[in-house]
């Protein structure tokens, strides 16, 4: 591997992609954590795809992840890896960085950069200080199902994306001015709205350059400048989509650590997990709110919960957060003054959880306020909105605060998230 990442955490990779003649519109399918409460949506992806090769037949989506069924889906997902494996569908771009752009559905050029990290150097356990973090709280009781999708699979397909603190663009950016110089190794339309895709494979020269780059972030004089910590564990790498699935990595290679000789471990492939790199001070990186929508609940029961767990909470807009409701034909606003946390998403998630603890119903995290209201005026549900977090709080929050409330914020909205397109050996 490449001496210059090994501080990093991050390197090139061996990355899959279709062999041309594929058609990647229907290939590329969006993250499996999307339109959740949606069926429609993947309806019409599995409508769009029909018997064409696709990541669609290698991804569990979530909304089926406590289906009845979800065994035999799992299985037919390792089937289609081995299937597309042996049929040769794929090409491989070895010990390689991809620089993409993803055009998003609003017109804006989001970048990116694809390589592989190393989950030696990642750590979601709250206040850690490994290089590479998680930002939300992870649900231990969400991983057991990742695993089990991961354990047995030959490929992975990444829709984890981690962030960087570039204020002056100096790692992502400069390529693409580069771009019309390097090898291009896929540009096409996205299915569902989604945008446009381009992809290009880094030179040596670009590869090293971008190494450079990475460990100019987290120098104790970077982190004394940006954030007045020069003292602690440097923080390059945010998780900012995608926790859970690199959770789950991570506890598949420390379940194969455990049957592993020590110095074996270094040439595991599921020691490592490929990932995109958006820089968050990218113009195209818009955080937004997700928001909650109860199920099987009755909705001005639980307003009145809400009032009485937090003693002072009243109905409109005051001082303190301000959270806004929707069910049937009403829409509202609950005020909590001098809330104990930081962010309005922590004040409610607090209350969610014990109240379905305490009386039942379920919970969905949903993008976008025209969706949450529509859910939310279905009979026996209610709908939240919060507001949106600033960007430029994450970095400094993670490092002294440890991680954020689940699920505080999406990176833009539902049809903008990653698509499945590049894949990796894990086996």
């Amino acid at each position: 591997m490449n001496e210059k990442f090994q501080k990093l955490g991050f390197y090139p990779a061996n990355i899959l992609l279709p062999k041309p003649g594929v058609d990647m519109t229907r290939w590329a399918v969006v993250a499996c954590d999307q339109f959740t409460s949606q069926p429609d949506y993947w309806q019409a992806v599995e409508n769009t795809v029909g018997a064409a090769p696709s990541t669609l037949r290698m991804i569990l989506p979530e909304a089926q992840l406590h289906a009845p069924d979800v065994d035999t889906h799992i299985r037919r997902i390792n089937d289609a890896m081995d299937r597309y494996l042996r049929q040769g569908v794929f090409r491989t771009l070895e010990n390689t960085l991809l620089y993409i752009e993803r055009t998003q559905s609003d017109g804006k050029v989001r970048h990116g950069l694809i390589g592989m990290v190393d989950l030696e150097r990642y750590d979601f356990t709250p206040g850690s200080g490994a290089l590479i973090r998680a930002t939300e709280g992870t649900v231990l009781s969400r991983i057991p199902p990742r695993v089990r999708v991961r354990r047995d699979a030959a490929l992975e397909l990444p829709h984890v994306m981690l962030l960087i603190d570039d204020p002056k663009r100096t790692v992502i950016e400069p390529l693409a001015a580069q771009s019309a110089a390097l090898e291009r190794v896929y540009a096409f339309g996205l299915q569902q709205g989604g945008g446009h895709l381009a992809g290009w494979k880094l030179t040596a020269a670009q590869t090293d350059a971008a190494a450079d780059a990475l460990a100019a972030l987290c120098t104790p004089e970077e982190m004394e400048r940006k954030y007045g910590m020069g003292d602690t564990a440097p923080m390059l790498f945010a998780v900012g989509d995608g926790n859970h699935s690199l959770a789950a990595a991570k506890q598949c290679y420390e379940d194969l650590k455990r049957h592993t000789p020590q110095d074996q471990w270094a040439s595991l492939p599921a020691r490592y997990a490929l990932v995109e790199v958006v820089n968050i001070h990218d113009d195209a990186m818009e955080f937004e709110p997700i928001h909650r929508v109860l199920f099987g609940v009755e909705p001005e029961g639980v307003l009145e919960a809400l009032k009485a767990f937090y003693p002072g909470a009243h109905e409109g807009q005051g001082s303190g957060h301000t959270i806004a409701y929707a069910y049937a034909d009403r829409t509202g606003t609950v005020t909590v003054p001098e809330p104990r946390g930081q962010l309005a998403v922590g004040t409610l998630q607090a209350f969610i959880d014990a109240y379905i603890r305490e009386n039942g119903g379920e919970v969905d995290y949903i993008h976008g306020d025209e969706v949450t209201v529509q859910l939310g005026a279905r009979p026996g549900n209610i709908g939240f909105r919060l507001p949106a977090m600033g960007k430029e709080q994450l970095f400094k929050t993670v490092m002294t605060d440890g991680v954020l409330p689940r699920k505080t914020f999406s990176m833009g909205r539902a049809q903008d998230k990653r698509y499945y397109v590049e894949a990796r050996r894990i086996k």
